[in-house]
């Protein structure tokens, strides 16, 4: 059994392959974030083909991972299934977790490259941001820059113009540059909001083992004028909560996101941006995020 070492955000996640067939090569967005496996390791996933489910467990609720909704289970000693579909709903990957999602069984299911990557990748997704729940950490659905050392996230459901936004910064802000497209891993430490790259990034190819102290976070709003404006205390926090990944129904995860969110809220930025796709939007945003 071969096992590598990744740090992503901080945590330390290992991968063990089971089978000679599998190995880091199903994984080429990981390759920036390995490291020597010194230290605590959060999370512990085990790939191996011939697992199966001894028995499934009651059906819990649905996920949705980029369109596709996968099947959640759950075990009477609190432990997690999952069947991880792709978008032609072929299963192409089991995974187990145990209760605090520490601990993970995968078996890859699809019959070629692209179904095997999609199938681990959205498995150590999942359980990377269950595990590291309880430590103060999101993965949230987020495209987001850095200027002057700092991080913008934009937030928005999907279609709405996060990515078009960070490529107008990306465009007329010089000394701008994309941290993550997709999902950023958000971090509370020491009274400070950070936010870091990670392995997952959507359609763009942007896998950087990289951080930054966040100067905002900023909702992204399709409006026909330029407007800006600061939201604070349950509006903020209701508008950070549901680009984090959760379960509802699990209430150690849920309670986890939500003191998360309001430790973050109680000390960054928020504002909401109502805008056109254009450069006087990008310039707003950041004229009014660092009081240019």
């Amino acid at each position: 059994m071969k096992t590598f070492y990744y740090n992503i955000a901080g945590h330390q996640v290992s991968i063990s392959f089971a089978d000679e067939w599998n190995n880091d090569g199903l994984l080429p967005s990981f390759a920036p974030f390995v490291c020597e496996g010194e230290g605590e390791t959060v999370l512990s996933v085990t790939v191996d083909d011939a697992f199966r489910f001894l028995e499934k467990g009651e059906e819990v609720g649905q996920f949705d991972c980029g369109g596709c909704n996968h099947g959640v289970y759950r075990l009477a000693d609190g432990s997690y299934q999952y069947e991880i579909s792709d978008l032609s709903k072929t299963i192409v990957s089991y995974v187990q977790c145990s209760a605090d999602f520490s601990n993970v069984e995968v078996a890859l299911t699809g019959g070629d490259w692209n179904q095997r990557n999609y199938g681990l990748n959205n498995a150590l997704m999942l359980s990377y941001a269950f595990a590291c729940v309880e430590k103060d950490t999101l993965l949230v659905h987020a495209s987001v820059v850095r200027y002057d050392g700092r991080g913008v996230l934009c937030l928005g459901k999907s279609g709405t113009g996060k990515s078009t936004h960070t490529r107008l910064w990306l465009e007329h802000i010089d000394g701008t540059d994309l941290m993550n497209d997709d999902n950023p891993v958000v971090r509370y430490i020491d009274g400070q909001t950070f936010v870091f790259g990670s392995p997952w990034s959507g359609k763009t190819p942007c896998y950087r083992k990289v951080q930054a102290p966040v100067a905002a976070f900023l909702r992204i709003e399709q409006k026909p004028e330029n407007t800006i404006r600061q939201e604070r205390g349950i509006a903020a926090f209701a508008g950070i909560l549901p680009t984090a990944s959760c379960m509802k129904w699990d209430r150690r995860i849920h309670n986890g996101v939500c003191n998360t969110v309001s430790r973050i809220v109680s000390i960054t930025p928020y504002y909401v941006l109502g805008c056109r796709p254009d450069c006087e939007a990008a310039e707003l945003s950041n004229r009014t995020i660092f009081n240019l």
